[in-house]
């Protein structure tokens, strides 16, 4: 909702507040030369009596200075009022254009405010000339622009993929449910499968709501009370939750934990150790390997998770940890959220620490976490 207006804008109060300015100095002006003017007139020595005709009219010798005086000061009080009105207006007209001018930009950066909407974030100010404030000011807005524009178009995409994500599952289990409802003779083994399979599916689509509600708070909200963590003890409890799976893919497994402290929220640090042995895991190729390591720093503590698996372009690294992204392919693993580097992105950069991958020769990713060490 637009606000109303209060009193004169800002071109007005500008043209107001500069001709009062000149109102006075020009009045402070006028006041001084009527007072010289009256200081500087003398007339000449004459005797006493005498008469002399100033303007046509008679005057009195002792007289004549007061005379001579007032006329000048008369003169000096028109032509200074005449020049007075003609100040007073030239500067009114001066600054209403000039301020108009100025404030240009403004009116500009109100008018793109008030037509923008989430459909049409692409307009832009792009103010051309003097690089002032007011500039600066148009730049500032055209970036807060791009940002919202970029966090529109996310949001938009996050959205999308989200209801696809959990249209699946929600498909699977209507689909199961009128199969099986429609069959007159199903038995307990028929009622038995299909129970299996909408367990299974709503699993999935409870998975999926956590891990948007886990992004959603390391992505919206700030942390709470930091707690020293050990990046090594919170491996081995984030292992213990895929140690079956990956012993059922005959995994080679190497860990080398060293003690590394670091402050932050345990829960959310442990999300990220589980998200990334979940993905070396399930990402990996039945007989692959697996290596994950902990390292202390004096000023950062590092967490490596390095496994075998599917060849992975190097140009491609980054997408990973967009929502969504499996190995490089947009939803089309049968396993998992999408959603497990992008939580890790996020909680990280949440404990201000910076996190990259990097693609194994031959097949496989390499993720390395670098988080602040405590001492």
């Amino acid at each position: 909702m637009t606000g109303t207006r209060r009193g004169p804008g800002l071109r007005a109060r500008i043209t107001l507040l500069a001709t009062g300015l000149v109102a006075v100095v020009a009045a402070l002006l006028l006041w001084l030369a009527w007072i010289l003017a009256g200081d500087s007139v003398n007339a000449p020595s004459l005797p006493d009596g005498t008469t002399v005709i100033v303007g046509g009219t008679p005057v009195r010798a002792e007289d004549l200075t007061e005379v001579l005086r007032d006329s000048a000061r008369f003169r000096i009080l028109v032509a200074g009022s005449i020049a007075f009105v003609c100040v007073i207006g030239a500067t009114a007209l001066l600054a209403w254009t000039f301020t108009g001018r100025v404030l240009k930009p403004l009116r500009d950066v109100t008018g793109t405010a008030r037509r923008l909407s989430a459909e049409s974030l692409e307009e832009r100010i792009a103010l051309r000339g003097p690089r002032d404030e007011v500039a600066e000011l148009a730049d500032t807005f055209d970036a807060m622009l791009d940002r919202l524009q970029a966090t529109f178009a996310a949001q938009r995409q996050f959205v999308a993929n989200a209801s696809h994500e959990l249209r699946t599952p929600l498909s699977v289990i209507r689909t199961e449910l009128d199969v099986t409802l429609s069959d007159p003779d199903a038995d307990a083994d028929e009622l038995r499968r299909m129970a299996g399979v909408v367990r299974d599916a709503t699993l999935r689509a409870g998975q999926l709501v956590d891990a948007l509600l886990l992004l959603a708070r390391t992505d919206g909200m700030g942390l709470g009370a930091l707690e020293r963590v050990d990046l090594a003890a919170v491996v081995g409890s984030a292992w213990q939750a895929v140690r079956a799976e990956a012993e059922g893919r005959h995994l080679r497994t190497s860990f080398a934990c060293a003690a590394a402290p670091s402050a932050g929220d345990p829960a959310l640090l442990e999300r990220v150790a589980g998200n990334l042995l979940e993905n070396a895991v399930r990402h990996n190729v039945d007989g692959g390997w697996l290596d994950v390591r902990t390292v202390a720093g004096p000023n950062w503590v590092t967490l490596r998770v390095s496994s075998s698996g599917t060849a992975v372009d190097p140009e491609r690294v980054e997408e990973l940890f967009e929502s969504f992204r499996r190995g490089g392919v947009d939803r089309t693993a049968h396993s998992g959220t999408g959603l497990g580097l992008a939580i890790v992105r996020a909680v990280v950069k949440a404990h201000h620490g910076t996190v990259s991958a990097e693609a194994v020769v031959g097949g496989g990713l390499t993720v390395t976490v670098h988080l602040r060490a405590v001492h």
